[in-house]
């Protein structure tokens, strides 16, 4: 059997592994929850140092814990910072409400190292303790809501420039296809000509709108409890801790953070995180219909529509041989389905706050975590491996921009809705196109007939008529 070493908390003595940085409360939350051995994500963490190293900083300069311990810590919480002793943050994401046990993981964490760093032995707790000095003027319920969205906004920063090299890489797209002709389409039917630039030029607004949307979103995620302690008054606290932790908070993490105006209403409520998390959701439906729409145009070849050649990544098929899939298209439109679900999740989760607490609190920062990580990587993907090596299929757009029956969308100003329709039917019954037809019946001069249905002035708006 490994060694243990034995700790004692207000419940009594526990075992807790000989080397660990954690200690009796942690082990005890690890008995409790072996839910989906699943752990913190490094951004909570890292929030969690960073909280953790502010307060520190902030009570120190204030006299409320000496230097000593004060430096202690704070080189502990930046040794976590840098990644280190991640893996002793070992509670499950399921966990007791409120995140205590991840906090008092943190805590412990950060007092035997700081303990380690002062020449006393693990678990003693002599020179820093979890509670009495790395939780100086802080609790679980002001902690955990302002490192829960502080994760939230650094993950942000990931994601934020992956959007902004996809809708790149839609718009260099755009501008590639800008002279390629092809049908529209709308209820999957045939529609008037575009051109497949002004195809993909759309998805790259789509792409820098949804992440506008993110952007607004996530604002609200700024402003913090921290100072609050148990219940929103700040019970136990200097007058200037508030102010001085949250401003070192906001240079530790280089973000515009500062304190909420009502410290009850960051206890109480936690709509800032049900709002980013829609506009997450907001931009799965996008990507779902994107990827759905790459999927189609590239499908065939031989039986599909077969406009655009995806990059090719791996054999499709066990049994068809040559078979190769849209598996990146594919991908997104299943990391879209999880996001959605998990801002379904994280919904439920922030009406279910009662009176001056939310507990539900684990769920909504490990859901949001989770969607800023798949859409963070799987967009990195889905931009370098498949948009960017996608290749048009000239030929095949062309011969659709010239067989669409909506062609004779064109004609309605010349000879009106009806005899348009007509044309339209007899199209459809002999598989001949809507120009040959024109032409035969002489309704129009042969200048007409080249102007007025030559499907690239049909992509653009134009004053007046032919005459």
């Amino acid at each position: 059997m490994s060694k243990t070493r034995s700790e004692t908390d207000s419940l009594g003595a526990i075992e807790v592994p000989a080397e660990a940085l954690y200690g009796a409360q942690t082990m005890r939350a690890v008995g409790n929850f072996p839910i989906s051995g699943m752990k913190a994500y490094p951004f909570l963490i890292r929030a969690l140092a960073m909280v953790k190293l502010a307060a520190a900083e902030a009570n120190r300069e204030l006299g409320l814990i000496s230097k000593e311990q004060g430096d202690a810590i704070a080189a502990a919480a930046r040794e976590v910072l840098d990644g280190r002793h991640h893996e002793h943050f070992v509670v499950d994401v399921f966990q007791a409400g409120a995140g205590v046990s991840l906090h008092m993981n943190a805590n412990e964490v950060l007092a035997n190292r700081a303990n380690q760093i002062l020449r006393a032995e693990l678990g003693s707790y002599a020179k820093v303790h979890p509670n009495d000095h790395v939780n100086y003027g802080q609790s679980t319920n002001d902690v955990f809501p302002t490192a829960m969205r502080l994760s939230a906004l650094l993950a942000l920063e990931e994601l934020y420039p992956v959007l902004s090299g996809l809708a790149g890489g839609f718009a260099a797209k755009g501008e590639e296809f800008a002279d390629v002709m092809k049908a529209g389409r709308t209820h999957l039917q045939d529609a008037t000509p575009v051109t497949l630039g002004q195809e993909f030029a759309a998805y790259a607004a789509a792409v820098r709108e949804a992440e506008a949307a993110i952007r607004r979103g996530s604002v609200s995620l700024r402003a913090l409890g921290l100072g609050g302690t148990a219940v929103g008054t700040g019970l136990n606290t200097h007058p200037e801790y508030r102010q001085k932790a949250v401003l070192k908070l906001a240079r530790l993490s280089g973000l515009e953070l500062h304190p909420a105006y009502d410290l009850r209403y960051a206890m109480q409520s936690c709509a800032p995180m049900a709002e980013v998390s829609g506009a997450l959701r907001g931009l799965a439906l996008e990507m779902i219909r994107i990827s759905n729409d790459l999927r189609l145009l590239a499908s065939g070849p031989n039986t599909g529509f077969n406009e655009i050649h995806l990059p090719s990544l791996q054999p499709g098929s066990s049994i068809m041989p040559g078979k190769v899939n849209p598996v990146l298209p594919e991908l997104t439109a299943m990391v879209g389905f999880q996001v959605m679900g998990n801002d379904t999740t994280v919904a439920m989760a922030v009406q279910a706050g009662q009176l001056e607490l939310n507990v539900m609190m684990p769920a909504m920062a490990h859901n949001v975590l989770q969607s800023i990580t798949i859409l963070t990587n799987t967009l990195r993907e889905l931009d370098v491996h498949c948009v960017r090596g996608i290749t048009a299929n000239r030929e095949r757009c062309g011969f659709y921009a010239g067989s669409t029956i909506a062609l004779a969308t064109a004609l309605n100003p010349y000879i009106g809705y009806r005899k348009a329709a007509e044309l339209v039917k007899e199209s459809v019954a002999t598989g001949r196109s809507i120009v040959e037809i024109a032409r035969e019946k002489k309704l129009l001069t042969e200048d007409q007939v080249a102007e007025i249905l030559d499907p690239k002035k049909m992509t653009e708006p134009r004053d007046g008529l032919v005459r």
